[in-house]
């Protein structure tokens, strides 16, 4: 496991996509509504599951997992995976799309509702973002609106069988709405903010929101 206060080490992967990044890969230009056109600007349909992420897989089991919930809020939380699988779980159905121009239909999953979260936590009236802190040492940045979308869960099944390591189990989020780089994988910790704070890719040339509908690839900076 990564130190918590150091970023993953390079591979291969982020070289390639931080160049992405520098030439605007894979840009069309486009915006679409999500309302009128399922597929994102740019995006191509896969039926298979794409494995990405910075060159580590952490193996962490449900009875080692932990989740620490701190920062703008009334109510820090510590769960383990059976006092997290014991609040309210909803199956939910939804799309993937990556910023790598992959999309997939028809994720099922199963989950923890963000919104439960928040109920139980109660973010402060300063809370406005939100962090993710992974096993692995990634982070990445959500507006707390995002984080709290109708159809975002802390997903810990998929198909119906427990979500597999190399896709980011025990636990990790989904928020359909954006880029799936923002629905961090090895979930370990959600840290509440007043002000923003840019994570791992964001400070590495992508978007600091990442609309696939608006094609926000890349940092407009």
């Amino acid at each position: 496991m990564t130190d918590e206060h150091e970023p993953p080490p390079d591979s291969k992967l982020t070289r390639s996509k931080r160049r992405w990044a520098q030439e605007g890969r894979f840009l069309t230009g486009r915006i679409a509504r999500p309302e009128e056109q399922r597929l994102p600007p740019g995006q191509h349909l896969t039926k298979d599951w794409p494995t990405l992420d910075l060159g580590l897989t952490p193996e962490i089991s449900r009875e080692r997992w932990r989740l620490d919930v701190y920062g703008a809020i009334e109510n820090p939380i510590f769960w383990d995976f059976s006092e997290f699988s014991a609040r309210a779980q909803t199956p939910v159905t939804s799309d993937i799309h990556c910023v790598t121009t992959w999309s997939r239909y028809d994720n099922q999953w199963i989950g923890l509702p963000t919104r439960e979260l928040l109920e139980a936590c109660e973010p402060r009236d300063n809370a406005r973002f939100v962090v993710l802190h992974s096993y692995d040492g990634y982070t990445t940045n959500l507006p707390l609106e995002d984080f709290a979308a109708e159809d975002a869960l802390l997903v810990h099944s998929w198909s119906g069988k427990p979500l597999a390591a190399e896709h980011g189990g025990p636990v990790r989020l989904v928020v359909p709405h954006l880029y799936f780089w923002k629905s961090a994988k090895w979930l370990q910790a959600i840290e509440f903010l007043e002000h923003d704070a840019p994570g791992y890719w964001e400070v590495r040339g992508y978007h600091n929101r990442g609309d696939p509908w608006r094609e926000q690839r890349y940092s407009d900076d």
